[in-house]
């Protein structure tokens, strides 16, 4: 099934070019529908329209309640068709209303391992307590920030010497393989939530390479459950 989706984003959108790179290049059953954001200028708008993709911008200080905002964004999205949400640095909570419009079909990528450093700085927090792991988290979205269930995880390590001028783009190369997988594993209609827990079905198709039931290594670093294709 392909994925018809609509971004949420507030800042750069770098996993945006990952997922667009992905479905361009064939790896990602998915179609970006549309993009939108709380912020005017955020410069994942450009990229969007050099890529002729619709984008939507509003404040959310525009309306008079950020359910009424979340409303807008609804509407917004069925007109363009999606039917999945990517939360891709989107900096905003979203509403009970609009969550539950999407069950199971709204995803968000964290830098950290959760339940570890939720929050807007998850990469800098790890490196502040002194953390010596750390990674990202892709998850289903439910009405606790950072919390619903876990999809997929990959840890590095954080070295003596980092700073998060260098640790961050470390994080940000495992976003970019973790992130189109997980949406891969969704339009494949592989994936089953039970409480807490996300279980990845196998693949049936003829000749597909199918992940393990334990862990992988990409590089230095721990993926689970192991990457199929990115």
């Amino acid at each position: 099934m392909t994925l018809q989706i609509a971004v949420l984003a507030s800042g750069t959108g770098s996993n945006v070019s990952a997922i667009l790179d992905a479905s361009e290049e064939g790896r990602l059953d998915a179609r970006v529908r549309i993009i939108l954001s709380n912020k005017s200028d955020a410069p994942v708008l450009e990229k969007a329209r050099k890529r002729d993709i619709p984008v939507w911008s509003r404040s959310h200080r525009d309306f008079v309640s950020r359910e009424e905002f979340d409303k807008a964004m609804l509407t917004v999205i069925r007109n363009a068709g999606a039917d999945t949400v990517v939360l891709a640095g989107y900096t905003l909570l979203l509403s009970s209303m609009f969550i539950q419009a999407f069950p199971g079909r709204i995803l968000n990528i964290h830098p950290s391992l959760l339940p570890s450093f939720p929050g807007v700085r998850g990469g800098g927090d790890a490196l502040a307590y002194g953390a010596r792991i750390t990674g990202v988290t892709v998850h289903f979205v439910d009405e606790v920030m950072d919390n619903g269930p876990v999809i997929i995880q990959a840890a590095a390590p954080i070295n003596s010497s980092d700073t998060l001028e260098n640790l961050m783009p470390r994080i940000h190369s495992l976003e970019y393989r973790i992130y189109p997988q997980a949406l891969q594993w969704l339009a494949q209609d592989r994936l089953r939530i039970s409480g807490r827990r996300v279980t990845l079905l196998p693949d049936k198709r003829p000749h597909a390479s199918s992940a393990s039931q334990g862990q992988s290594l990409l590089g230095p670093w721990l993926v689970s459950p192991s990457l199929e294709t990115f």
